[in-house]
Parts: C-alpha cells; structure tokens; sequence
C-alpha cells in the first residue's frame, strides 16, 4: 500500500508531460470514433427520409415501417437491458465515474451506445448526438488507460480528455468540448488536465475537420450585430428562457416517471411507445424527427410563419420528453438548442408584430436563446457561450450572448432548479447504487483528486489542524501562488489554494463529496 502511495504521488507530479502525449493519443483514437459514429447518424437521417418517402400513401408498406420499428426498439431494449449505462444521455454516467461514484465498463459501453445511438435516430427519437459522443470519448479514454494499465487518477483525465475530444469531434467547437469537459465533467481547473484537455479537443477537431470539412454546424450568418436601443428585450428574453429551462428540466424527469409508473413497462416496452410515436410523426409531422437540425436552417431562412414555429415547438417539445423519458440511449443536447432556438424565432417574431423590431434581428435572437436556453438547463453558462459562437462561426454577439444566459442562469437559479445533468446523475446514482457498490468494493487503487478554495469557504483562514476532514482521506499537496507547499497541522489555508487529496478508490465518491463542500460553501 506504501509503495502503491508513493507511486501514485511521484506519477502525479510528472502529469503535466505524461497528459500532454496521452492526451493527444486520447483525442485521435476518441475523435476517430465520434467522427465514425457522426458519419453513421447523418446516414440514418438521409435513409430515415428516404424511407418516409418510400412508406407514405402505402399502407402495407406504412405497416412494414412500423413493424421495423418495434424490432429496433427490440434491440435497443435488449442492449439497454445488457449494459444499463448506455440509457440515456451518458453526460451523468461520465460526470458519476469521474468523481468516483459510478462504474461503467468501456468494452461494453463503446459498442452498445454506438448502435443503440445509430438505431434510435434511424427511428426517428427525438434525440442528439452529442451526450453519446461524450460518453464514447470517455470510454474511449478509459479503455486507452485499462490497455496502458494506468492507475485511477490518471484514468479519470483520460476519461476528461475523451469527453472533451467526443464533444469537439462532434459539434466542430474544440473550445466548447475543452471547456465543458472542465465545467461540467471534472468541474475543477489545473495546469494538467488543461493541457491535455486542450490537446484532446483540438486533435479530435482535427481529424474531424480534415475529413468531413470546416463548416459550422449551424451555418448562417447573421448581418447585424444587435443595436443597444433593443438590449431590454435580451432581459426579458433572458427571464423567459430562465423559466422555460426551469420547466424542461421538470418535464424530462416527469417524463422518466411516468413511464416507471406502470408495472408492465420494462426496458423494451417502453422504447417501443417512443418508437411508435416516432412511427406517427413521421407520417404526420416529420419535420420533427431527430435531432431537428433542418428545423434551423427553416426558421433562419424565413421559411416558418409564427403559428407554424409555436405548433412545431410544442410538438418537439413533448415527442422530446417522450423520446427521452423512455430511456432511449441519445443526448439532450442538440434538441434542446432546438427548442431554444423556436423560442428564440417565436419572441422575436412577435417583437416585429407588437414592438416594432427590425426583421433582420430575428435570427440573431435565435442564436442568442439557444445559448440561454441551454445555460438555464446545464447550467453551464461559458460552455454555452463558446459553443454558440463555434457552431454558428459569429463571434460578434458575445455581449448579448452573455446577458442573455447570466439572466437565464438567474432565473433558473431563482427558480431552485436543479442542473439536469446533475438531477439525472442522482437518479442513476438510486438506480444503480447497489451494482456500483459491488463493482468498486474491494478496490485498493489510491486515486489523487484536486480541489480549489472558492473565497469565503469554511477552510478560508483556518489552519490544517483545525479542519474535519473526510474520513479516509489524506492531505498530499498544497499549491499557492504556483509553488508547491507542505502542508502542516499550523498551515494557515487561503482562498485560491489548490488541494490535492488521496483516497481509496471506493470513498472517491464520498470524499469528493466533502471536500467541494468544504471548498465552496461557508456555514
């Protein structure tokens, strides 16, 4: 165990060099097989269409459809049903095992949420990409570090490293996968994981880049940056997004819910409700299939009228909740910048009617309420920013941009919502708490983690000696001011101390837990 420590130790402090190249070898592998799976969905979506075509006014071929589409749900529930992790987003399952709470298998992982991801967008769920793509270059990362036999502290980088790159391969927005791999995943900042992130995010852009283009995802432009004389309306904007993010998060875990009400609902049943309803709308309304990306480029070419804009959105919005709360295996993500950007249409739509708003802002109100939108929900609000601003290459609504999401943010925050990555990590956490346990018992490999003291937290000016520390629990490491101190039972800690604590891998969990309490709360 001795040996184990001190190893663990002199490794860490070589880990801004090792990061560098594991990091680069993370971001290639990581962002091939993003790229892959990005490749395989753009196909599901044209031979979904084509398929739509082939089946309308046929009946028997109509029943045929549907009859394939009961047999995907089959699969996807059996696959569910093999590897539970794979259900849902897969952000919650990264964000648990980074901090110690969850355990998840990369062999079985990387395969089952590729094809139940392909299957459900072949389907038609309204579901994005970018949850699985994180979730395959996390487990990308923790395959590279179980080949390379890494130990657990150096795994969960490598696992930070492949979300950043999974995000970046998928969205082309390296700065965005970086910073919501540290926002969001880690939740912490270091010279160490902020190289290697960096490394990651950029290689797996690249790759991505080189092969399928530079195009932004979203590609219009807007010609006008917004005048000031209109800024009051990105306070209002700011409040409804706040509230509507507010009432997102409320429905997809009301949706999860309902549908573990009924006892005859297994993993299978209930895909096939979300596949059949898929079946329905693509006969009806197949403009609200997938993702949605052709809804954007409909609303920001002026081709939707208002009343078609608010139908579209409330469709979207429950075939969502109903896609999702099943347990499909497909992200949050992409549809709710969707949903974000229908309101967006909607508010300024009805400000050219009511407030004499100049037609040519509507599209900038579009970017600026996926942007607020996507804060209120994640609570994640630098990430929104930057990805709003890679993914539609404008980089001149920054000022707006940030209104608009700090007052998201504020409302939502007002509201007492709940981040929803974190409220789906919770629930995971009920659900599987007692196959965790089993996995990570017994386990004896020291895992070294990093906490910063926020101002006016509990540690602020007290010494060493006097603070509870969590139980199992060693204090390695202090950094201050870029120098490395020892720390003493009479250090005197300061706010903007970096921590570095050592545990075993079974009361990761727990310790970190503590210390972000002790770190960024005062009582």
């Amino acid at each position: 165990m001795k040996k184990d420590t001190s190893h663990t130790i002199k490794r860490a402090q070589r880990f801004p060099v090792i990061l560098i190249g594991e990091g680069l070898l993370v971001g290639a592998v990581g962002g091939l097989i993003v790229l892959l799976y990005r490749v395989a969905l753009t196909y599901a979506g044209i031979w979904l269409e084509y398929i739509l075509d082939f089946v309308r006014g046929n009946p028997i071929r109509t029943a045929g459809w549907f009859l394939a589409l009961m047999l995907m749900a089959f699969v996807v529930g059996k696959l569910v049903k093999w590897e539970p992790m794979i259900s849902g987003s897969g952000i919650p399952q990264v964000e648990g095992e980074v901090t110690g709470k969850l355990f998840q298998n990369w062999k079985k992982v990387l395969p089952a949420k590729f094809i139940g991801g392909f299957l459900c967008l072949f389907g038609g769920l309204s579901l994005g990409r970018e949850g699985p793509s994180i979730q395959l270059g996390a487990m990308t990362g923790q395959g590279i570090s179980r080949l390379l036999d890494r130990g657990k502290t150096e795994e969960k980088y490598l696992m930070t490293c492949g979300a950043s790159a999974g995000l970046a391969a998928a969205f082309h927005a390296p700065l965005a996968g970086m910073m919501f791999a540290l926002e969001e995943i880690h939740k912490g900042f270091s010279i160490s994981i902020l190289i290697s992130v960096m490394t990651a995010s950029v290689t797996a852009d690249f790759i991505s880049s080189y092969i399928i283009g530079l195009d932004p995802v979203f590609q219009f432009r807007l010609e006008h940056v917004l005048p000031q004389q209109y800024y009051w309306m990105l306070i209002l904007l700011g409040v409804i997004l706040g509230a509507m993010g507010a009432f997102y998060n409320w429905a997809m875990l009301k949706a999860q819910d309902l549908y573990k009400k009924p006892a005859f609902l297994n993993e299978t049943t209930r895909l096939m409700i979300a596949f059949f309803a898929a079946g329905v709308l693509g006969l009806l309304m197949p403009s609200v299939l997938g993702s949605g990306h052709e809804l954007i480029v409909s609303l920001t070419d002026g081709e939707m009228a208002l009343g078609l804009v608010i139908l579209t959105f409330f469709v979207k919005f429950i075939f969502s909740a109903v896609s999702f709360g099943s347990g499909a295996p497909g992200g949050i993500f992409f549809p709710l910048l969707i949903l974000g950007a229908m309101i967006g249409g909607i508010f300024a739509m009805t400000g050219v009617q009511f407030f004499g708003l100049d037609p040519v802002y509507i599209n900038n109100f579009v970017l600026l309420a996926m942007a607020g939108y996507f804060t209120a929900i994640v609570r994640a609000p630098i990430t929104g920013i930057i990805l709003l601003f890679e993914m539609s290459g404008s980089v001149s609504q920054m000022l707006s941009l940030a209104i608009v999401s700090v007052t998201a943010y504020i409302i939502a925050t007002l509201l007492k919502s709940e981040p929803i990555y974190e409220s789906l990590l919770d629930r995971i956490l009920k659900t599987h708490h007692k196959a965790t346990a089993v996995n990570v018992k017994g386990s004896s490999q020291k895992v070294l983690s990093t906490f910063v003291i926020m101002n006016g937290s509990v540690l602020e000016g007290k010494m060493v000696q006097d603070i509870t520390w969590p139980d199992n629990c060693l204090l390695v490491a202090l950094e201050r001011g870029g120098k490395e101190l020892i720390p003493k039972g009479k250090t005197v800690l300061m706010a903007g101390d970096t921590l570095t604590t050592m545990t075993d891998e079974r009361d990761a969990g727990y310790v970190h837990d503590k210390m972000e309490k002790l770190c960024y709360t005062s009582f």
